[in-house]
């Protein structure tokens, strides 16, 4: 007797969507699916705006990650005024998108994440969430409270708010950084090294304590693409695309951002508003890839600050002879990686003379009808392409969002963990190995927000029906 089962919605991620697990008649998974089920439309109702309002509008795609959304937009916008901007507006631009790396990753890891780890993927999911923790590790709850809070206040201070601040625009930026407020965020940089450094810490902990299951949370060969510097370092502002096959080979690189259309596809299936993008020249399904942490630190030749370098080293022997990090589960090791390297990467912004100064926008025109932005969210690479008229009315765009990406890698990653923990002959199918499940996905920490643009309660109910639809066993949280 064939069985489905049903997890709606994915709790502990930004966003709505659901899993079904198909068993067989023997109680064998035959088949997994991850859902996004809502849609809005962002694309769509952005035509007729102003080129001008798009980085204040795309922001509120997410309340997560806006800033990624409002540089990416900015960059289109130079593309389509056709300017370079100030140095002191690029060193600006490249501040805000390392604090929102930075608060980003502290929300995944330390309050979507870390109750799985630290309470364990079986203990009662009342309190297997951030108020747990709190309960549990008070110390830790509160370090990650307060890393947060450092790229937020960053937000705040260049933007004025700490969320859809409308602070970047076409051609730089439109307030400079008060030098009086640089030495204040100085002073968090010794407390924030400390907190990554705890953060490492525990992550390296678990990957003892999780042996035994790890080896089956999303481990498979894929592409991995991202941005890289010119001479091959991380990058997240600007850079090249670099693109890597799962056993460390380089498949292409210095790809101009601007032609990316050209690289990547996009697929959609009936059963999820969430598109498939793919490599193009391995057509799809094959082209699948990743994006994000895991990506970036497994593509670039190098981190360019000291710490984050040492442990980047260490991350690569993961991969063995190849060097290649192919396990998902480890998108939580380069998660605090790429959060010390943006608490490095800011002090080193904030002592360049550079970042302090006037020059801060360009001004121009309509100088082109097309333009492309592309930069580095947290959970990967992000494009914003737009189409203009002569007065900067936006006659189309598209926007390809990180967490769409790693769609098809996601469907893969609970594909394996279904297979690998889940035994229907036993007829029901304990909490902890559904939570597993989820687990798998809050790896990629996808922001299904961006991808989709929904926003809701996120109770969770888990359905075990048979073939003639009669319910078998329901699941409640």
């Amino acid at each position: 007797m064939s069985k489905t089962i049903t997890i709606s919605p994915v709790t502990r991620i930004e966003g709505h969507a659901k899993i079904t697990i198909q068993l067989d008649d023997n109680g064998d998974v035959v088949n997994t699916r991850f859902h996004v089920n809502e849609f809005r439309g962002f694309e769509k109702f952005t035509e007729g705006r102003l080129l001008w309002e798009m980085p204040g509008i795309t922001s509120r795609i997410c309340g997560i990650c806006p800033a990624s959304h409002l540089i990416t937009s900015a960059k289109a916008g130079d593309d389509i005024l056709a300017v370079d901007i100030p140095e002191t507006a690029e060193r600006l631009r490249r501040l805000l998108t390392l604090a929102q790396l930075l608060q980003s990753h502290a929300l995944s890891f330390f309050h979507l994440s870390s109750p799985d780890f630290l309470l364990g993927f079986d203990s009662d999911p009342a309190t297997r969430n951030v108020f747990g923790l709190i309960a549990a590790d008070k110390e830790l709850a509160r370090r990650g409270i307060r890393l947060r809070k450092f790229g937020q206040e960053i937000i705040e201070i260049l933007g004025g708010r700490k969320i859809h601040t409308p602070w970047t625009v076409p051609g730089g930026v439109r307030e400079p950084l008060d030098p009086a407020k640089k030495d204040y965020i100085k002073g968090w940089i010794p407390e924030a090294k400390e907190t990554v450094a705890v953060a490492l810490k525990t992550i390296k902990q678990i990957h003892k304590k999780f042996v035994k299951e790890i080896p089956a949370f999303g481990n498979f060969r894929s592409l991995f693409v991202g941005l890289v510097t010119p001479d091959g370092g991380i990058e997240h502002y600007d850079g090249l695309i670099r693109i890597m096959d799962g056993d460390g080979n380089v498949i292409a690189d210095k790809l101009p951002p601007k032609n990316y259309f050209e690289y990547f596809g996009e697929a959609v299936e009936p059963w999820s508003y969430l598109k498939f993008p793919y490599y193009k020249p391995m057509d799809y399904p094959d082209g699948m890839y990743r994006v994000g942490p895991l990506a970036r630190v497994n593509i670039c030749d190098f981190i360019g600050t000291p710490l984050a370098e040492e442990e980047r080293k260490e991350f690569k022997a993961l991969g063995g002879s190849s060097g290649c990090v192919n396990n998902s589960f480890y998108y939580h090791y380069a998660r605090c990686i790429e959060m010390l390297f943006a608490v490095e990467r800011i002090e080193e912004i904030l002592n360049d003379a550079a970042t302090i100064g006037t020059n801060i926008r360009s001004l121009a025109s309509i100088n082109r009808t097309e333009g492309i932005g592309c930069s580095e969210a947290p959970r990967g690479i992000l494009f914003h392409h737009y189409y203009v008229n002569k007065d900067g009315v936006i006659q189309k765009a598209n926007l390809i969002i990180a967490t769409a990406q790693n769609n098809l890698a996601m469907n893969r990653t609970v594909q394996q963990i279904a297979t690998h923990f889940i035994d229907g002959k036993k007829g029901k199918i304990a909490e902890g190995i559904l939570n597993r499940v989820e687990a798998g996905i809050r790896c990629y920490d996808p922001c299904l927000s961006c991808s989709t643009h929904a926003l809701g309660q996120m109770p969770l109910e888990i359905e075990l029906t048979g073939p003639g639809g009669e319910v078998l066993d329901t699941v409640r949280r």
